[in-house]
């Protein structure tokens, strides 16, 4: 089995930035490749004020900062990732999107190279065909803020080889130091086939006007002892990742609540997203 020591990550947004830093911080070569110039100066400015903010923090010292931030490459040219042993997609939570990258990376990679997918619901499968090499293709669904959250769960679908899964379940646990669950290729896989209809659940409460916003999120934090309540969470998650991981569930399961509820798909609409936006269920500072 050949060690992963180099690794692409294509879409450096919130989850994107986040891989590569950890990968950066775990002394791996890595090439972040976003769409054009502008993207990849907004990548190197995203991901260079979060290893930033790590030392301000005392999580990291300057010097292991520095080294993280030497580790680091940027490109507009998806060719540039030939010779990559893992590259990992990390666009937008659309089944298009992601096969079009999918599709491209067949063509510029080389043969041995795994390629994964951060999708938080998308079936790997699906995934794995349009990339032409599915036994290669792999499910790494890493959780936000990467940096800080411990858990990667690992999805592996019917084509899936056992080679691959062996490499990308070793890379993330012994190289990047994650926790690593494994699960089924079905929507949501795991943690999102639990949290997500508890969202759902808390937004219909809200659409129903049962509770206002800061009333249900301050139940579950207070009387179940939640970090935070759940339309904080779906604002941190970002309403547009959370309504697309309803659809995907909906789409396999056709089960009512699994549905996306009326007023988050006008909020998607309204661009009110989140933190990432600054207006979600609740308002946020720039």
């Amino acid at each position: 089995m050949s060690a992963i020591e180099r690794v692409g990550v294509v879409g450096a947004g919130q989850m994107g930035a986040g891989i590569a830093e950890v990968c950066a911080r775990a002394g791996v070569d890595v090439l972040v490749c976003e769409a054009d110039d502008e993207r990849v100066e907004a990548a190197r400015n995203r991901i260079e004020a979060s290893l930033a903010r790590a030392v301000r923090k005392g999580k990291l010292t300057h010097e292991v900062r520095d080294r993280a931030a030497a580790r680091l490459s940027y490109t507009s040219d998806l060719a540039a990732l030939a010779g990559r042993d893992l590259v990992v997609e990390a666009v937008v939570e659309d089944p298009r999107a992601k096969m079009q990258v999918l599709a491209e990376l067949d063509r510029a990679v080389d043969a041995h190279a795994v390629l994964a997918s951060n999708t938080s619901s998308i079936p790997i499968i699906d995934l794995g065909m349009a990339s032409g090499r599915p036994d290669r293709v792999i499910g790494l669904h890493f959780f936000n803020p990467v940096p800080i959250m411990s858990l990667v769960e690992v999805i592996t679908s019917l084509k899936t080889s056992p080679e691959t899964a062996e490499r990308a379940t070793d890379f993330v646990a012994s190289t990047l130091g994650k926790q690593v669950i494994t699960s089924q290729d079905r929507a949501g896989f795991v943690v999102n086939a639990l949290l997500v209809p508890y969202l759902l659940s808390a937004i219909r409460m809200l659409e129903s006007g049962l509770a206002s916003a800061d009333d249900i999120d301050a139940g579950m934090r207070l009387g179940c002892a939640h970090p935070m309540g759940p339309l904080e969470l779906a604002d941190l998650i970002g309403l547009d990742t959370t309504a697309a991981i309803a659809e995907s569930l909906y789409d396999e399961l056709k089960e009512p609540h699994l549905a996306p509820p009326a007023l988050l798909l006008r909020m998607v609409k309204a661009q009110q997203l989140g933190r990432k936006t600054g207006r979600g269920f609740f308002a946020y500072a720039a």
